[in-house]
């Protein structure tokens, strides 16, 4: 046996079909009635240096819960919307390199996201399981506002002005500040629903919670976000 043959052998592939990709790039993004486009220049080079002028082009999308903004990179394509076709369509200048095909998919998700987000928005639950834990909101003192004003004198971001008071079986309440681009209801002591525009923003706010007491599979307890569900260890006996 030649040593070619010999390492086709050893190494031979565990799938013999050939490799499937996604083709979600390809799919048009609708756009409501109650969005307004801001569009920037739709093609330019793919070769323009990221730090050049020419290539820092932006996506910003306005609708009834709020704006959003996203950077294109070059090699992506966009088709502006008619009349007749409410949509844009996403493409790339090479759909065979590898890095273009790659941010071709990830661009066309990024738009729909922020399409979604400032038209219906985006909702998410969290909840708590376990004996005893349960939530609740509450203002943030006074002389914590005051506090972190001082440390950032300078800043023109939004402070927060409420905060979870999470009971999770600790010696202490887990106590988390409200991002001011979330807004956060508590239906019931061991549910929390989440809403924002910003789909990224919501999932970081909501591991943020989660970190807190992960799911564990021997009781069923912790924190569960969306329709996130555990498989139960058997105990073993002695």
């Amino acid at each position: 046996m030649s040593l070619r043959s010999l390492v086709r052998h050893v190494y031979r592939p565990i799938h013999t079909s050939a490799a499937r990709h996604s083709h979600i790039g390809k799919v048009p993004i609708p756009l409501p009635a109650s969005v307004t486009l801001t569009l920037p220049p739709l093609s330019v080079s793919p070769n323009l240096p990221p730090s050049s002028s020419q290539a820092q082009r932006v996506f910003s999308v306005t609708g009834p819960l709020g704006s959003a903004t996203l950077p294109l990179p070059p090699s992506v394509i966009l088709k502006a919307p008619t009349p007749s076709s409410p949509s844009i369509s996403v493409s790339v200048h090479e759909p065979t390199a590898k890095a273009q095909r790659s941010m071709w998919g990830l661009t066309r998700t990024l738009i729909s996201n922020a399409v979604t987000g400032v038209s219906t928005g985006f909702n998410l639950e969290v909840r708590l399981v376990g004996v005893g834990y349960r939530a609740a909101i509450e203002p943030i003192p006074s002389v914590f506002l005051e506090l972190a004003k001082q440390r950032n004198p300078h800043s023109t971001a939004p402070l927060p002005h409420e905060r979870l008071n999470i009971k999770l079986g600790f010696a202490h309440p887990v106590l988390i500040d409200i991002p001011p681009d979330i807004k956060t209801t508590v239906p019931a002591p061991t549910k929390i629903i989440l809403n924002g525009t910003d789909k990224q923003k919501l999932g970081q706010f909501a591991a943020t919670i989660r970190q807190w007491r992960r799911p564990e599979p021997y009781r069923g307890k912790g924190i569960f976000v969306g329709d996130e569900t555990i498989k139960l260890k058997e105990v073993k006996k002695k």
